[in-house]
């Protein structure tokens, strides 16, 4: 019985996992690919990080958490809006998937995220004073409700989307987006 539903689960997909993906990650995801029985191999992607070879016009991203998407989505905006745009030249639609863990299940939960650049205080000596006073590291820091509209903005001007997962998830739900994309053609 498991053997059988091992082999539905996953058995007959290939996916193509993009050799640019962090070693640690990959090493950990490919564990989670070999437990629910899905086959891959390791290769250069034109955009993304997953793909099912049955549909090329379907990549999944992965991102560690929300503090990476700050990152790609505000220090390095033009780099990941070349990206986008590639992606979108190509035909191809990318699924963001956030492995942020339990607190962050939809992209609404991302309004309420508090990013802990913003609100992280550290102390310093004024030597005017001869005071400790705390300070916020970054006040400029980019916090949940704006990176909600920014990724809303994604979804409606390329046609992206975000999905959220813990990390002992993202194996299975690389393979459920993946699969799902070829039954319904994304």
């Amino acid at each position: 019985m498991f053997a059988l539903l091992h082999m539905e689960e996953g058995g007959s997909m290939q996916i193509q996992i993009d050799s640019r993906e962090k070693k640690s990650e990959l090493k950990r995801i490919m564990s989670q690919f070999d437990k629910i029985g899905v086959n891959y191999f390791v290769s250069k992607l034109y955009v993304g990080d997953y793909m099912h070879l049955d549909n090329a016009h379907l990549v999944v991203d992965r991102k560690k958490d929300l503090q990476e998407v700050c990152g790609n989505v505000c220090q390095q905006h033009e780099r990941f809006k070349k990206e986008l745009i590639r992606a979108m030249e190509a035909g191809i639609r990318i699924v963001f998937l956030i492995e942020h863990g339990p607190d962050i299940k939809t992209l609404e939960d991302v309004y309420f995220w508090q990013n802990p650049r913003k609100h992280e205080i550290r102390w310093r000596y004024n030597k005017q004073t001869g005071q400790k006073e705390k300070y916020f590291v970054s006040p400029k820091a980019v916090d949940g409700k704006q990176l909600y509209k920014s990724l809303c903005t994604i979804q409606d001007r390329y046609g992206a989307r975000f999905e959220f997962c813990t990390k002992d998830q993202t194996g299975r739900r690389i393979m459920e987006i993946l699969k799902d994309g070829e039954a319904n053609r994304i």
